[in-house]
């Protein structure tokens, strides 16, 4: 991991972690704390369907997507209790997408973080409904935070409609869609950008989004945010594509070579590897210029944007 400066809180003498292997630490280990503070107890004839909840969720991963959101709050002036709620629920989303991804009748993977997928470990019925759990506990989150002193209602309302189409048919299910549409199939540069902006960039948009609207972010810092985000959750997606070509199932945790397998429409597919990677640095370059007008808080977010390409999984 490299290093980026130490970021002085304009509310605080405090400093943050001087680099970003113990800033994510510190922010998943909070995530991980959080979690298991509001997933259920496993007991009862519910225990079956809590449990392959907890599989999932639990079983590792760079909780990226509710590290982004605390990120984003904090660029703004804001801390990790204004949005812990809807970044725990940004998480519970995204594996419910892994699950259901997983499943036979999509991409039928059988690793997933180094372990079995949840349909190989509890059967396909049990991991649709795992996954339809993760989702609907996710709402039943975001929508209990309003509760809080702190959250003005008529933004966390805004906030739950931001994930909502982020992940419907409007983003995340359509570009899945799409996705299989074109698996096994010649697709254009369109296709795929279509495919990466909807099923991957929108939900990593809606996540600094809403960190950013729940610390109180002004329109200007929101939209600035907002084109972050699209930027870097397109890398990332660029990124996946190439390390499933690039890497090795030990250190992805999931078997490599599947989208050439499965005849996956990815950027490598379509313009090459290197071109692909070219794409990649000017997106960050992109999600970087987004916050230029930010100070030295967002520095996290910046330090993000430039792991995204350099990751090794």
């Amino acid at each position: 991991m490299f290093k980026f400066p130490s970021i002085s809180n304009t509310s605080s003498t405090k400093k943050m972690q001087p680099d970003l292997e113990a800033y994510i630490e510190a922010r998943r280990n909070a995530v991980d704390k959080a979690l298991h503070k509001i997933f259920p107890t496993a007991s009862g004839h519910a225990a079956q369907i809590i449990e392959a909840m907890e599989y999932s969720i639990f079983a590792g991963g760079k909780r990226l997507r509710p590290i982004l959101c605390i990120a984003a709050a904090e660029a703004v002036g804001g801390n990790s209790s204004d949005v812990m709620p809807v970044a725990c629920a940004l998480e519970l989303i995204h594996t419910y997408s892994l699950i259901h991804d997983d499943l036979p009748a999509m991409d039928d993977d059988d690793l997933r973080r180094g372990k079995p997928t949840n349909h190989k470990v509890f059967g396909e019925a049990l991991a649709l409904l795992a996954g339809d759990g993760l989702l609907t506990q996710a709402f039943h989150l975001m929508a209990s935070s309003g509760g809080e002193p702190s959250t003005d209602s008529r933004v966390l309302l805004k906030v739950i409609s931001t994930v909502a189409e982020a992940v419907g048919h409007a983003g995340m299910v359509g570009g899945q869609v799409v996705d299989m549409h074109f698996q096994g199939k010649q697709a254009e540069l369109d296709a795929v950008q279509f495919i990466h902006r909807h099923k991957t960039a929108a939900l990593i948009k809606a996540s600094v989004v809403s960190g950013a609207m729940l610390a109180g972010a002004a329109d200007r810092q929101i939209e600035a945010i907002s084109l972050y985000g699209e930027k870097t959750g397109l890398a990332f997606q660029i990124s996946d594509d190439i390390l499933d070509l690039e890497s090795d199932s030990l250190t992805l945790g999931k078997k490599v070579g599947a989208d050439i397998r499965m005849g996956k429409a990815t950027y490598p597919a379509v313009v090459g590897v290197e071109d692909s990677k070219r794409t990649q640095s000017h997106l960050i370059e992109d999600a970087l210029m987004a916050l230029e007008t930010f100070d030295r808080l967002a520095d996290p977010l910046r330090a993000i944007a430039r792991y995204v390409i350099e990751r090794k999984k």
